[in-house]
């Protein structure tokens, strides 16, 4: 007997390093990198968060109202369509892969796994409870027997699995009563089909399970039944398009049946979407996908039906699509981040959970997640199923030596320096080691921070006219007029700017004229030793009060100043390596763990950790992240650094729900980043959502 436990996500699954690796130098002063640990472990307890994942998704539920009062939610206008949706790939993953199983929710926060396809085309009868987001997984018990591409639908306290494949397609109806908490069961078989059948979607309406689609070993079944027991069975009609493996999913009395493959004449995937009518038993064909679709995963989410992945006979997709029955409207909402076929579903807790499932015919381990989010956009607009749906995304990409903004369908839509339109600034090395950039002035400009070459630079946007600089191109110092390496510059609403010079171990605020007005911290003094001495900043967030936040490298400290140098409060946090920390509420705020593997942490002016994200290995884990915000849609953006890709975390869930370049291949082609090391939200109205007190 098998058990389908789960573990953190194995970087064996996941795409392959470029073989080769750059010197991790992004900031010398005082640079702590520590080891990958990847720890082999049946639970994603210690994986993705110091506490325990339910814990840390239960504390930043709560802190939600709280925390974001200061940054009012971006509304999106729903015009009558369907929400996009936000979706995502978990930090953990089944044990073993699995395809082709039967998944069913057993309380708000559980699901159960029955049967499936795992490695080498062998059936199991194996009964995995996981609880979700956390990804608990525990034995639950075990089927009478076998089987794969089985039928399955929750009905009055039990499961009913409908036919399957194990060596052959068989007709055995097994029923597995749901244990209590903790407890385990096993399945008997009560019935038989009126005749043997695999490939087949169920599901319960009422009191009432049907079984829609499938194959009997030779041809494809068009007859829906319906059982109240798994013992007797009436037909409720025939498809007017028989097929196997369609995608299929209940809106009230009605069953909408999406694609599939049909057997015989015509052969292949589909692009049929068909309607049974439950109260009348009429069926018919309502409309059709966008391309013909076949072992897509379905689910019903308010009144919506969204549709996801699944393949066309060639290659697996990643497309969600959400199908209004109003309208009958089949729109793009979103896409997963691992495209897949075959894979079970279910929704607990308003998420549907995709587990398993095929890549290129291979059963594979991840589990994903997808939920309707009206900031990530509406579904058939551009950009849907974005975290900055309709924002642009400003990229400091230092390890190309420029910059790029992004609309919200990942376009590039602006480059700097951009010759001959946009001379770089001057001196040597041109535009060099742009370790951050923020927008400023409504949006009509950039400021940036050249860490390497000691220099501070403000270009308009979008003309790429150089407005006004500061420091010496390529010379450190620590007189007027001199930097050693500035980190995060930003422009302050009194038109000043401040920069933390972290290698001089001080912030300096200057004026438009060059000239430093504000000094915090003793030049050269690199200790901590508040207010006089800062053990090498990088870190200087401005708050709304105009004080400012400091990060300290050197024995990871946080501190309030301010512009004047006197110390508000100052807390140890015990992280790696502190990086540019924001403040999310009155006593909350979070910073980047520039460490690998790397982390976001919140906590508060204690330094009391209150919420972590830390995944150690995968497709999840970060590798020396230097700048995490929380961005209007709800979710945690992060420049990965030494994966050479931006980020999107849900805190809730702890899944990865965005990316843009391929971990841990650089390059400079479209989709590709090397070393982004800063990042900035641009609204239509020219505001800057994550920093809204700047200039």
């Amino acid at each position: 007997m098998m058990s389908v436990p789960v573990s953190p996500i194995r970087s064996s699954d996941q795409r392959v390093s470029s073989g080769w690796r750059r010197t991790l130098g992004r900031r010398r002063h005082a640079i702590m990198v520590v080891g990958l640990a990847v720890a082999a472990l049946a639970s994603m307890s210690g994986t993705a968060a110091s506490a325990s994942p339910s814990e840390s998704s239960t504390h930043h539920s709560r802190l939600v109202a709280s925390t974001t009062s200061h940054r009012p939610a971006k509304q999106v206008a729903r015009r009558g369509t369907s929400p996009a949706v936000e979706a995502g790939l978990l930090p953990w993953t089944t044990a073993a892969p699995i395809s082709r199983a039967v998944a069913v929710p057993t309380s708000p926060t559980n699901l159960l796994v029955l049967g499936g396809l795992t490695s080498g085309d062998a059936s199991v009868a194996t009964a995995t409870t996981i609880a979700v987001p956390a990804g608990r997984g525990v034995p639950g018990g075990s089927l009478a027997t076998p089987a794969h591409d089985a039928a399955g639908a929750l009905l009055r306290g039990r499961v009913l699995v409908f036919g399957g494949g194990a060596q052959t397609t068989v007709s055995n109806v097994q029923a597995f009563p749901l244990a209590p908490p903790g407890g385990t069961s096993h399945a008997t078989v009560v019935g038989q089909l009126p005749q043997p059948r695999s490939d087949a979607a169920g599901v319960a309406i009422g009191r009432t399970a049907y079984v829609v689609g499938g194959y009997d070993g030779t041809r494809a079944d068009p007859q829906v039944l319906a059982t109240r027991d798994g013992t007797t069975f009436r037909v409720v009609g025939s498809l007017p398009v028989p097929v196997r493996y369609p995608a299929v999913a209940a809106v009230g009395p009605l069953i909408y049946v999406f694609g599939g493959t049909r057997i015989g004449a015509g052969a292949g995937a589909v692009d049929a979407i068909q309607r049974i009518d439950t109260r009348s038993g009429q069926i018919k064909v309502v409309g059709h996908l966008p391309q013909p679709l076949s072992a897509a995963s379905a689910a019903t989410l308010g009144g919506i039906v969204y549709v996801a992945g699944g393949t066309n006979g060639v290659a697996d997709s990643g497309i969600i699509q959400a199908f209004d029955p109003r309208s009958r409207q089949m729109l793009t909402a979103g896409h997963l981040l691992a495209p897949v076929s075959n894979a079970a579903v279910t929704v607990v807790g308003g998420t549907a959970w995709i587990v398993g499932g095929e890549s290129k015919g291979t059963p594979i381990t991840a589990v994903q997640m997808f939920r309707p989010n009206s900031s990530f956009g509406v579904a058939g607009a551009p950009g849907a199923g974005s975290p900055y749906y309709g924002e642009k995304l400003l990229i400091a990409d230092r390890g190309n030596n420029r910059l790029l903004v992004l609309d919200d369908t990942g376009s590039i839509v602006w480059t700097y320096p951009n010759p001959p339109s946009m001379p770089p600034p001057p001196g040597p090395r041109g535009f060099y080691f742009p370790d951050d950039a923020f927008f400023v002035n409504h949006g009509s400009a950039i400021i940036s921070n050249q860490e390497e070459n000691e220099t501070i630079v403000k270009i308009g946007y979008p003309s790429g006219a150089l407005l006004w600089s500061y420091g010496h191109p390529g010379q450190i110092g620590s007189a007027p007029g001199y930097l050693h390496e500035p980190d995060d510059a930003y422009l302050l609403k009194d038109g000043n700017i401040s920069v933390a010079d972290a290698s001089n171990c001080r912030i300096l605020v200057i004026n438009p004229a060059g000239v430093v007005v504000h000094q915090v911290g003793t030049t050269g003094l690199c200790v901590h030793r508040p207010p006089t001495g800062i053990a090498s900043p990088n870190g200087d967030t401005p708050l709304a009060d105009g004080n400012i936040l400091v990060s300290e490298t050197t024995g990871s400290y946080i501190s309030e100043y301010t512009q004047t140098g006197s110390l508000v409060w100052t807390a140890h946090v015990a992280i790696g390596y502190p990086s540019d920390p924001q403040q999310l509420g009155p006593n909350l705020y979070m910073c980047a763990d520039y460490s690998n593997p790397g982390g976001i942490v919140e906590f508060n002016r204690a330094g009391q950790i209150l919420y972590q994200y830390r995944a150690t290995a995968g497709i999840n884990r970060l590798n020396q992240p230097s700048l995490a915000e929380l961005l209007p849609s709800g979710v945690f953006m992060v420049n990965d650094d030494y994966r050479d890709r931006m980020a999107a975390i849900d805190p809730t869930t702890q899944a990865l729900v965005w990316d843009y370049g391929v971990p841990d291949v650089p390059g400079t082609a479209p989709g590709l980043l090397s070393i982004p090391d800063g990042f900035d939200i641009l609204n239509p109205d020219g505001s800057t959502p994550t920093h809204p007190q700047t200039g």
